[in-house]
């Protein structure tokens, strides 16, 4: 079988320079003593970085590629420390909404949109619009990865108003596939359609082997109902609600369509109910040791599964039409800066650094896709597959966010309620209401 891209790809032309070291300008607005002085006049910002001794705390909870970047950044400039603090996943929200309220805030923190919830509205996070003017980060950063770290000054609404973060790099869902399993099928091209990719179950199902790879008692199921739903679109109604718009709703027919098909799928036997009680790392391990057809995941993946397998592919989840625009969810490792922090033009130097070319080789090496979107990142195989995929995404501005996303809490009805429909005791109607009521609850 001809995977999408088995040589060489590209992402285009290097950025044309590492970072824009002169100049300043006045910040106009903040949210808080810290951003603007004790005397509430406005501080200058700058892309000058001193050649002083310099030491930063970041604080975060994914990596890679954290680290990676820390390194890089260091290495441009010696004379800057960057001490990194590590918290595991399920409690970072708690412990970055302490640490940034506190006395001894971070100078950086990796972005969290739960923590943002409390974090903006008590101006404990400097709001970036003037280091964007200053840096020049809207036509650097594509759009879409911008506009998830927007939100109101309430941050209740989001992919509006003030900028809070930069992102560090860019992740994307998608489908893996085993390629000896689809060739043993007769399936010799990654599906066009979404049809085609059910035609691909069916046959590979036919042909005595598993075709779908799920764990659906963490986040797996939500990432496949995820991509599904892109596929049958519109993107707007799906933006509205995860960024909290006013009477936004989930209930849709393209909700209901993409949740009657995981339903479909559950009846042809594509998904069992052992599902729900499979975690997402026993699901990536039955992928890699070969025994299913597809995972659906992200590029966070795209290590352990190069590491396992010689014969692994990686596509966007295609459209209902032949040619259509993809549409793929992703977000970013992210990172936002303390109001508090005494070296804040440094700190936005970091940030900066992210869509240099410096820090577009250690995005691609980790797994992740880099911000510059322009870059010439050349890669092969499995990684070179996932940077064809994500080209025409990012090309179209078609990066949407997780729908977790969308209120605090939402993570648990999505990951229960698919368990519901997985085992055939929760109808489209009553998974999508209780979404739409975990929702109205935070936005009202």
């Amino acid at each position: 079988m001809k995977a999408p891209s088995r040589t060489t790809s590209s992402l285009g032309l290097f950025a044309a320079s590492l970072l824009v070291l002169t100049g300043c300008v006045t910040a106009g607005s903040g949210n808080g003593e810290d951003q603007n002085g004790d005397d509430g006049e406005a501080q200058d910002v700058s892309s000058d970085v001193t050649d002083e001794e310099v030491t930063l705390r970041l604080a975060y909870t994914d990596d890679p590629p954290t680290e990676a970047l820390v390194e890089g950044f260091t290495e441009q400039f010696p004379n800057v420390t960057i001490e990194t603090e590590q918290t595991d996943f399920g409690n970072y929200i708690t412990s970055i909404t302490r640490s940034m309220a506190s006395d001894t805030a971070p100078d950086i923190a990796q972005y969290n949109p739960g923590a943002m919830r409390s974090l903006v509205p008590a101006g404990h996070v400097l709001e970036l619009g003037e280091y964007s003017e200053l840096y020049g980060w809207e036509g650097a950063f594509p759009p879409a990865s911008l506009e998830q770290l927007m939100s109101d000054d309430d941050a209740q609404q989001f992919g509006t108003g003030g900028l809070y973060a930069v992102p560090g790099a860019l992740s994307v869902l998608g489908v893996y596939y085993n390629e000896d399993i689809l060739t043993d099928a007769g399936i010799t091209e990654p599906p066009a359609t979404l049809d085609e990719f059910t035609e691909a179950m069916a046959a590979v199902s036919d042909n005595g082997d598993r075709p779908l790879s799920l764990g659906a008692l963490e986040v797996g199921a939500l990432h496949l109902w995820n991509a599904v739903l892109n596929s049958v679109g519109p993107s707007q109604d799906y933006l509205d609600w995860v960024y909290g718009a006013p009477d936004a709703t989930i209930e849709t027919d393209a909700a209901a369509q993409a949740t009657d098909i995981i339903a479909e799928w559950v009846e042809a036997g594509y998904i069992t109910e052992a599902a729900s009680a499979t975690s997402d790392a026993d699901a990536l391990a039955d992928f890699t040791s070969g025994e299913a057809a597809f995972l659906v995941t992200g590029n966070w993946a795209a290590a352990a599964v190069d590491v396992e397998m010689d014969n692994a592919g990686f596509f966007v989840l295609p459209g209902t039409e032949p040619g259509a625009a993809p549409v793929a969810s992703g977000s970013s490792v992210a990172y936002s800066i303390s109001a508090a922090s005494e070296h804040p033009d440094v700190a936005a130097a970091f940030l900066d650094f992210m869509n240099s070319p410096e820090a577009a080789a250690i995005q691609i090496e980790t797994g992740f896709m880099p911000v510059d979107t322009g870059a010439d990142v050349a890669s092969e195989g499995l990684l070179g597959d996932i940077a064809d995929s994500f080209a025409p995404v990012a090309q179209e501005s078609n990066i949407v966010p997780f729908p977790d996303f969308a209120a605090p809490g939402m993570i648990d009805a999505l990951t229960g309620g698919l368990q519901g429909v997985i085992a055939g005791q929760t109808t489209s109607e009553d998974y999508l209401a209780s979404l739409q009521e975990v929702w109205a609850g935070h936005h009202g």
